[in-house]
């Protein structure tokens, strides 16, 4: 047997007849979770010959129900990788993702068969299981009973491809080893203060790193119990938190901010909920959920490559992510790798420095990371020497706090200034009635960019244009190149499937939208409505200066 290896956790599990799944009315112990995994298994290992040179790859094209758990456990079983496909791609993406992952297997369910229909995929139709099928149960029959196998894989070995969320551009395949999701899930047991009495709520898709690694693996160590859900559901989190007795949940993204966005019910604040732990919650939504749940909210910043964490503690700042936890982290210039000068604050909080935004960089951390797979571009952008470049903009101060600048994509130069995103959507989350407010860059009609900003109202809120300009008026630490000149409000900003924000087209669209959009009138705090005459007026400046080709694509039916 492998020493430390994801597989002995799975393994581990076998004749313990605690409960540890459960999915709507539904629930398996955890050794029917075992013999569920050793089934597959079992079928893996009989249909499908190990291809020349490597293992095999089964892909994962489910939402978050019991059989993707099956074909986790199943795979780490077999000595097979587990590839998790992102149902949220379209056809020719996802096309893409199984052919790049060299998927041999591909399993799915009914309501996302449809989406490989008339994809160049390369996964022959017999080798493609649609668990809601009849031939399903018939595929897996012989199986039934399977023991577990004697021989586990080795550290070294393959676990899963965690496709990235695509937030900093095209979703790339991070490799997790054996060995690592084994010591990986020892460390996160601690850190999220799971017990063999815990109930664990796993709403995040199972297809991205946070919920494999935060939830279920860690999960499956302690015998704890999972509470699966399809997916997230900000109408359902408070029923299901009291329904399974939750006692912790891991979050990414605007998650707490849309669970806070639904009414209170009577039995939140004595919830059974000990600890919500995730990352890119504002402040804000972590003290309002940790008061509504009667919980704490622990948040921690890293990515799917895992190679650093920086974690907060009650001594951070307010704004702060935390301090580098066991890793040499620092901020480094990104034309130059040399370290930025540490961030400077004027009385009010604003940054007086803006050479002090770099690349977060983890000095020796290449070793830590085992790569993407088949994608020598993507590696090359992160690893430079003994170094990992994470994609990540942010500034450290002279006590060593670790600020968050947004992605690497996250650059605006207004006036010949630069500047990133982050601190100005914090400032603008702070207006009344916004749920959530995205910053980026857009063409500016003479030179350079213009700041937009995209804002999901609060329920039952509607926007006010000059109650938003007196609040930005009344922000001292408004930077004068910050101000939005053109505020676009949407009923829904775009996520990716791991519920962070997807600027791209956002950025595509620009102020050509159906979505009502208003822009500042000179300097001053005033709004008005961006309607037919001042959208022309704006199109001719372009024209005036020659940079008509910035202009963006008229929405269809405009």
């Amino acid at each position: 047997m492998g020493a430390g290896t994801f597989a002995d956790i799975v393994a581990s599990r076998a004749g313990d007849d605690a409960v540890g799944l459960r999915f709507e009315d539904r629930q398996w112990t955890w050794a029917e979770v075992v013999a569920e995994s050793a089934t597959r298994a079992a079928a893996l290992t009989a249909l499908v010959p190990p291809p020349e040179g490597r293992q095999v790859h089964v892909g994962v094209l489910l939402e978050n129900v019991p059989d993707f758990v099956f074909w986790i456990g199943g795979g780490a079983l077999a000595g097979a990788v587990v590839v998790g496909i992102n149902a949220s791609r379209s056809g020719a993406e996802l096309a893409h993702d199984i052919r790049h992952a060299d998927v041999d297997l591909l399993v799915t369910e009914a309501r996302l068969a449809h989406l490989l229909e008339g994809g160049d995929h390369g996964v022959p139709a017999a080798r493609v299981l649609d668990v809601d099928h009849p031939s399903y149960d018939e595929v897996l029959a012989p199986y039934r009973g399977a023991p577990v196998p004697e021989r586990l894989p080795q550290p070294d070995d393959l676990a899963m491809l965690l496709f990235s969320s695509g937030s900093t551009g095209a979703p790339k395949a991070v490799v997790v080893s054996q060995g690592r999701l084994g010591r990986l899930t020892a460390s996160l047991v601690g850190r999220a203060r799971l017990r063999r009495d815990s109930v664990t709520y796993l709403c995040m898709p199972l297809f991205h790193g946070n919920a494999v690694m935060l939830n279920l693996a860690p999960a499956m160590h302690v015998g704890a119990t999972v509470a699966l859900t399809r997916r997230f559901s900000a109408s359902a989190f408070a029923e299901d938190v009291h329904r399974y007795g939750v006692t912790f949940v891991n979050y990414v993204g605007r998650a707490l901010s849309y669970v806070l966005s639904r009414p209170e019910g009577p039995r939140d604040r004595t919830s059974t909920l000990e600890l919500a732990y995730g990352t890119e919650a504002s402040e804000a939504d972590a003290a309002r959920f940790s008061e509504r749940f009667g919980c704490e909210v622990m948040e921690g910043f890293g990515s799917s490559e895992g190679v650093f964490r920086i974690n907060r503690t009650p001594e951070t700042p307010t704004g702060a992510l935390g301090l580098a936890v066991d890793v040499d982290v620092r901020v480094l210039d990104e034309a130059t790798g040399v370290e930025c000068p540490r961030a400077v604050f004027d009385e009010v909080g604003r940054l007086l420095n803006p050479e002090a935004v770099g690349e977060i960089v983890a000095i020796g951390g290449a070793e830590r990371f085992e790569g993407y797979y088949r994608n020598p571009e993507a590696m090359a952008d992160r690893v430079r020497g003994g170094d990992f470049w994470s994609g990540d903009l942010g500034y450290r101060d002279e006590q060593g706090w670790f600020w968050f600048a947004g992605r690497s994509s996250d650059w605006l130069r207004v006036d010949s200034e630069n500047f990133a995103a982050a601190p100005v959507e914090r400032l603008l989350a702070r207006v009344p009635g916004v749920l959530s407010a995205v910053v980026y860059a857009v063409p500016d009609p003479a030179t350079g960019d213009q700041v937009m900003c995209t804002l999901e109202l609060e329920p039952g809120a509607s926007f006010d244009p000059a109650a938003f300009g007196a609040h930005l008026a009344a922000q001292p630490e408004m930077g004068a190149k910050w101000w939005p000149r053109l505020v676009r409000v949407t009923e829904a900003i775009p996520l990716t499937a791991s519920n962070k924000v997807d600027k791209a087209p956002l950025r595509a669209a620009a102020w050509a939208t159906e979505d009502p959009v208003h822009v500042r009138v000179g300097r001053t705090a005033e709004y008005v409505a961006l309607d037919a005459e001042r959208r022309a007026a704006l199109e001719a400046e372009f024209a005036a200066h020659d940079r008509q080709a910035l202009l963006p694509a008229q929405p269809t039916g405009r």
